[in-house]
């Protein structure tokens, strides 16, 4: 017993050694922690780190003054005011097509040709009809001419008693059925010359000429198709192309009739049309119609262009902005601009935050006119450019995440 409780006073070596080392260790781990605390925090500043934002973006566009002008907006489509189905005032078989769909044509140009040898042939006819008649014409003034002296001497002798009173009255009858006779003649020439003048409008109905300048729309007969002014058959044709004046298009747009009070002939427009998004188109309310359609509650409003362009084309969509006074010369280009939620001011500079592979970059920006909710931007940003909306509290280099909408 004695000998176990001596024992249990001995001191274990491999404890202390333990401590010891533990003792040592603790001034590495303080080390060490510290470094990491600064790491954390120069990597937070660094924005490696820093918490991700969740932000709206915007993009930067070419924006038109004319935005800003609207007091309202209508669709509608592109109509020729001047449009005509060109056919025959006659029937028969066209022989000869001489335009197609785009053709350009000048009034009174022939568009297609139908048979004609049998208009021909009457008018032949009528022309040597009238060549008769003034040949009957010449003849009966050379009588009369004749018989004019023959009345003059006769009536001298008549008065000297050389002839009877029944030898005179013969000369004289002769002498005026002579006049009636040219009279006859005269007007007998002047049928066959107004017959003439029918056999030739006839020809020149086989001639289907263009009542106006204009652009062929459509070709709706062929070379052999009958045409007739009536198409009552199922395999006659009446109209031969369809004509469209250029110079007549204008928008007819439909308008609500419970904003109609703010649209007044003569009010300038702005024109967009879908098929040429790149430009606008200056123009003016030409007509308000007064007819309300009841299904629609619309009123038909025409706006004419100012501007033509030769790409322009009957049925093509458009959108009509109804300004509220007219543009100036300076406001007829595009602007670039940017939502005006999306600056900062500081240091009395503007400045916004460009969104780059979920990251923001602080740009500083010149400014030029306002234009509504949108600021027009003169250096610092490009169409396209994506920049964060009310960027308070960002960073420049700062973690985002775009909000999904």
């Amino acid at each position: 017993m004695p000998q176990e409780d001596l024992s249990k006073l001995k001191i274990d070596k491999s404890d202390k050694k333990s401590v010891l080392a533990d003792r040592k260790k603790k001034p590495f781990i303080i080390a060490a922690l510290v470094v990491l605390v600064i790491a954390a925090i120069l990597l937070y500043h660094a924005g490696i780190i820093a918490p991700t934002s969740t932000v709206d973006v915007t993009t930067v566009s070419l924006v038109y003054p004319s935005q800003s002008l609207s007091v309202l907006n209508a669709s509608g489509y592109i109509v020729a005011q001047r449009k005509a189905a060109v056919a025959s005032k006659m029937t028969g078989r066209l022989t000869a097509l001489l335009v197609e769909e785009g053709s350009i044509v000048k009034k009174g140009q022939i568009l297609a040709r139908m048979e004609s040898s049998d208009v021909v042939a009457a008018k032949d006819q009528v022309a040597a009809n009238l060549a008769n008649s003034r040949a009957m014409l010449k003849q009966a003034m050379v009588e009369r001419d004749n018989l004019q002296k023959e009345h003059a001497r006769y009536l001298k002798l008549i008065k000297n008693g050389y002839i009877s009173q029944s030898e005179y009255d013969t000369i004289n009858t002769r002498y005026l059925r002579s006049h009636e006779a040219v009279k006859a003649a005269l007007a007998a020439a002047d049928s066959a010359a107004a017959a003439l003048a029918g056999a030739e409008a006839n020809l020149d109905y086989t001639l289907i000429r263009a009542p106006f300048d204009g652009v062929v729309l459509t070709k709706n007969a062929d070379v052999g198709d009958i045409v007739t002014p009536l198409g009552a058959s199922s395999t006659s044709k009446a109209a031969v192309v369809t004509l469209a004046d250029m110079d007549s298009l204008q928008v007819e747009a439909d308008v609500s009739e419970t904003s109609i009070t703010k649209i007044k002939v003569g009010q300038p427009c702005d024109i967009q049309l879908d098929a040429l998004p790149e430009k606008r188109f200056r123009g003016e309310v030409h007509a308000i119609v007064p007819t309300v359609d009841r299904a629609k509650a619309t009123v038909l409003v025409k706006v004419r262009f100012l501007d033509i362009d030769s790409r322009m084309l009957p049925d093509m969509s458009a959108k009509v902005s109804f300004l509220s006074r007219e543009l100036a010369a300076g406001e007829l280009q595009p602007r670039l601009a940017v939502n005006k939620a999306a600056l900062v001011s500081r240091d009395g500079k503007k400045i916004v935050y460009l969104a780059q592979d979920n990251k923001v970059r602080e740009s500083v920006i010149s400014i030029g006119d306002t234009l509504g909710d949108m600021q027009e931007v003169q250096t610092g940003l490009k169409p396209g450019d994506r920049v964060v909306l009310q960027p308070k509290g960002l960073k420049d280099g700062a973690r985002i995440k775009v909000a999904e909408r």
